[in-house]
């Protein structure tokens, strides 16, 4: 087996074990783990303690305390020595085992007879998985002490005060059951409504809420659907979204009966108060008389939020069997190998070909583009594993601009290697080297078109597509690493197709020798040198852009005779040379005209430059920019309260599909109509910095293009989502769902 694949296998077998792994531990719920009880020994101690399961831990530094009763303040905690452990992610740390017993001395001049105290800690399991950090409220009853005799007169009066006025001067929080109330009834006999009641001063967290049927029944409730909530950074939790005053949620109910039954519904939920106290996850259980069905409609699924494309790709990945997967995601690969995503490789993939010269033939032609597009794939589902596991984008990261030049500066090499200049070849350590892992080619030119195809698939043709994106979500959920990168890596042979069926043909239309050859190679030398400019505008002015798109034009079109006279006895085939370098050498002078009009559009160098007074040049949307998530929810807000919906475009200045999507789908008359009344927003990643990851991990995105909207209302329109690039005509369907 071949050294890279045997690498493969193995790097898979590891994520693979890994998930399984986890998926295979049952873990203790955190109160179990780490069982916390309270007791006062004084009115001014209180001594607390934790049992902690076996194979657990406590984090020493992540122990903290805050009183909740203003009177009552908190001494120095006697914190125990612990033992010193190296945290494969935190460093060396102390944490406790088996037991923990702290005393905490209280500063109590009123003498106060109950203490509400706020306990944090964190702790882990030794198999490696980690607890959010805990908040836990407790009630500690305090030992009744005599009480000062001689107050002074301003102590009785607030004392006084505070009997008249109990509500200004109380510091007591509500009970879980009254800041936060769970209802749930029957809207009809195949929909259950829930309801949340959020106590004024309070809020729940979004993705703590669950609903599930408990007991033996034969219904069974569809995913739930919760609303966007607003945005909030919690400061333990980082930035999570809340709800306030209420929320309601309608829940089909799939029933497999028509006969009456009693079902019990458990609902799981955790919030805070304002104040900075958070409550631990709470659960109420409700039970609901479903009546008697007349009949079993699909009325249950029809009801259901529709869901975009990718999470319908998603779901697939759950149900549908390994062969109809690899085929799917095949298809799809198809599908994006006519996107502007692989165009760019073409180009490359000829000019490694046509690099053979007369060496080549078809069995090697083809044999160089399936190393080049097994490579190509095999890249493309590693990054998308790690970017799926580990939250980093490699394409968003090989886009920085010293990797764009040296990759571009590799493309200047080797088309002057074809104009003849001097000729390019591996160094003879690596010949011996690669001679002695494949005695049939010694120039290791397979090689070499499999390294091109793997950098190729990360620094030219950065993509994001929806079957792309489902598949790393699905990866990032399940840690399924086998089936999300064989899906990834089907995709990326789909992807490859095209250039298979040139390195087929290759062999056969390619000259094997003499000045038809030569002619050939320079061609490829003008068109590898292309591919240098169209990525050097990744990062260069327009205007140098330009400029170097015109020099592009004009000296070729030199070669090509565009200014010698033609001889009399000229062939056909000179004479075509010669009008397509008039061609070239009118539209690079243009080029050189709009760049000293202040033009920099390759396409329309002469943009505005009408003698018309009505003639203007075509523009796109008025986008505001967003540089993160705190701006972009401000924004919406701001939206809602006047009445207007939001649509928010990820882009990049390496991402293709999103300067495609700008020059010809946000130009369209239609679409800027139907957008009309909606506040655009756009967020450059192009820098990929801390922002703009948050940004795009905000809505699961690992890179642009991405496009979401929000309603009037301000919540998302999650089933309108677009990833990836949409022509006029398919975005003005998404829009018009809106």
């Amino acid at each position: 087996m071949p050294c890279h694949r045997l690498i493969l296998l193995c790097l898979l077998a590891v994520f693979f074990r890994s998930a399984m792994a986890l998926d295979s531990q049952d873990f203790l719920p955190p109160e179990q783990a780490f069982k916390l009880t309270a007791s006062a020994a004084s009115v001014d101690t209180v001594e607390l303690n934790w049992q902690i399961a076996e194979g657990y831990h406590l984090y020493r530094d992540k122990t903290k305390f805050q009183s909740q009763t203003e009177s009552i303040q908190l001494g120095q905690a006697d914190m125990p020595a612990g033992s010193a452990e190296h945290d494969p992610a935190l460093g060396e740390v102390v944490v406790y085992r088996n037991a923990l017993t702290v005393v905490l001395p209280l500063i109590n001049q009123n003498h106060e007879s109950q203490l509400k105290l706020l306990v944090k800690y964190q702790g882990c399991a030794d198999a490696g998985v980690c607890y959010p950090p805990q908040k836990v409220v407790l009630d500690v009853a305090l030992p009744a002490a005599q009480p000062v005799e001689n107050s002074g007169a301003l102590t009785q009066f607030v004392k006084g005060l505070k009997g008249l006025t109990p509500g200004l001067f109380s510091s007591e929080l509500l009970p879980p059951e009254q800041a936060f109330q769970f209802l749930a009834t029957l809207k009809d006999p195949y929909t259950v409504q829930a309801n949340w009641q959020i106590a004024e001063g309070y809020y729940l967290y979004k993705d703590k809420l669950a609903v599930k049927l408990v007991g033996g029944t034969q219904t069974r409730l569809t995913p739930l659907q919760l609303p966007e909530g607003a945005a909030y950074h919690d400061a333990e939790f980082g930035q999570v979204q809340i709800y306030r005053n209420q929320i309601s949620v309608d829940i089909p109910l799939l029933r497999d009966s028509t006969a009456a039954e009693t079902i019990k519904l458990l609902a799981k939920f955790q919030g805070c108060a304002d104040r900075g106290v958070c409550y631990p996850p709470m659960q109420s259980e409700v039970s609901l008389d479903l009546p008697q069905a007349d009949i079993l409609p699909a009325k249950p699924v029809a009801a259901a939020t529709e869901l975009s494309e990718q999470d319908r790709i998603v779901k697939a990945l759950r149900s549908d069997s390994l062969a109809l997967t690899l085929f799917s995601f095949f298809g799809f690969g198809l599908l994006l190998a006519f996107t502007p995503c692989v165009f760019p490789m073409i180009p490359i993939l000829s000019g490694i070909i046509v690099g053979h010269g007369d060496r080549i033939g078809t069995r090697k032609a083809f044999l160089l583009s399936l190393s080049y597009v097994f490579a190509s794939a095999l890249m493309y589902t590693v990054f998308g594993i790690l970017a799926a596991l580990f939250g980093s984008n490699l394409q968003a990261t090989f886009q920085a601009p010293w990797v764009i030049a040296v990759f571009s500066g590799l493309f200047v090499l080797l088309s002057l290697s074809m104009f003849g200049f001097y000729q390019l070849e591996v160094p003879k350590s690596l010949q011996a080297l690669l001679h002695n892992s494949s005695d049939k080619h010694r120039d290791g030119s397979y090689w070499g078109a499999g390294i091109m195809g793997a950098l190729s698939s990360l620094i030219v043709g950065p993509c994001v597509a929806a079957p792309l994106a489902a598949a790393l979500i699905y990866i990032g959920q399940t840690g399924d690493v086998a089936l999300g990168g064989s899906a990834l890596f089907s995709m990326g042979l789909g992807m490859g197709v095209p250039l298979l069926l040139l390195g087929a043909s290759a062999g056969k239309l390619l000259p094997k020798a003499g000045a038809w050859l030569n002619s050939t190679k320079a061609v490829f030398g003008v068109v590898m040198l292309v591919v240098a400019v169209w990525m050097l505008s990744r990062i260069l002015p327009p205007a140098v852009t330009m400029f170097l798109w015109a020099l592009l034009l004009v000296v070729p079109a030199i070669f090509l005779g565009a200014i010698d006279p033609l001889p009399e006895a000229a062939s056909g085939w000179r004479k075509l040379w010669k009008g397509l370098g008039i061609i070239m050498l009118v539209f690079g002078i243009l080029q050189l005209i709009g760049i000293s009009a202040g033009n920099s559009n390759p396409l329309q160098p002469l943009q505005g430059m009408s003698l018309s007074a009505e003639a203007k040049p075509v523009q796109g949307l008025d986008f505001q920019r967003v540089a993160s998530v705190q701006e972009l929810e401000q924004r919406i807000e701001q939206a809602a309260a006047n009445g207007k919906s939001v649509m928010l475009d990820f882009y990049a200045e390496w991402c293709i599909s999103c300067k495609e999507m700008e020059a010809y789908t946000f130009t369209d008359a239609r679409v800027k109509q139907q957008l009309a009344n909606f506040v655009v927003l756009q967020a450059d990643v192009t820098a990929n910095n801390e922002a703009d990851k948050a940004l795009l991990k905000r809505f699961d995105l690992i890179g642009p293009p991405g496009i979401i909207f929000w309603g009037a209302d301000g919540r998302e329109r999650a089933a309108q989502r677009v990833i990836g690039y949409q022509d006029a005509a398919t975005f003005l369907k998404t829009l018009q769902q809106l």
